[in-house]
């Protein structure tokens, strides 16, 4: 579960790369407060490495999505996802890129590529990221 505040770029965007990593890992993005959209430029920089994320669309985070997920990646979203028993946490300091320049969403992009990668590796083995 990849949760941020709006739901519009980098959860959505961390969701795309890690559903791309395969390795047959659920995956799941919310927000605690969710735009109305995807972010345009996030879809661009996603489709600039090849994944496509268009038809995606910010999705409420719910306490029993939270319950159904094994690690919980929160970013930028504080305190306002709820805590389950069982749920493992995990809070990502990833830059917000709401209202920034696509050299900026790019470089979001890169960095969540990363822990994605690191993510995918820890979970899954087997997954190509």
């Amino acid at each position: 579960m990849f949760v941020c505040v709006h739901n519009a770029a980098r959860s959505q965007m961390a969701a795309g790369l890690l559903r791309a990593a395969g390795g047959g890992i659920r995956v799941m993005s919310a927000g605690t407060a969710p735009g109305e959209r995807v972010n345009p430029l996030a879809v661009q920089a996603m489709q600039e490495i090849g994944i496509d994320i268009s038809e995606a669309s910010p999705s409420p985070l719910t306490t029993d999505d939270v319950a159904a997920a094994d690690v919980c990646i929160t970013m930028g979203c504080g305190d306002a996802c709820p805590p389950v028993p069982g749920t493992e946490y995990r809070d990502w300091p990833v830059d917000d890129p709401s209202g920034q320049p696509i050299e900026v969403v790019r470089r979001v992009r890169d960095d969540i590529a990363e822990r994605v990668r690191e993510l995918a590796a820890e979970l899954a083995p087997g997954a190509t990221g």
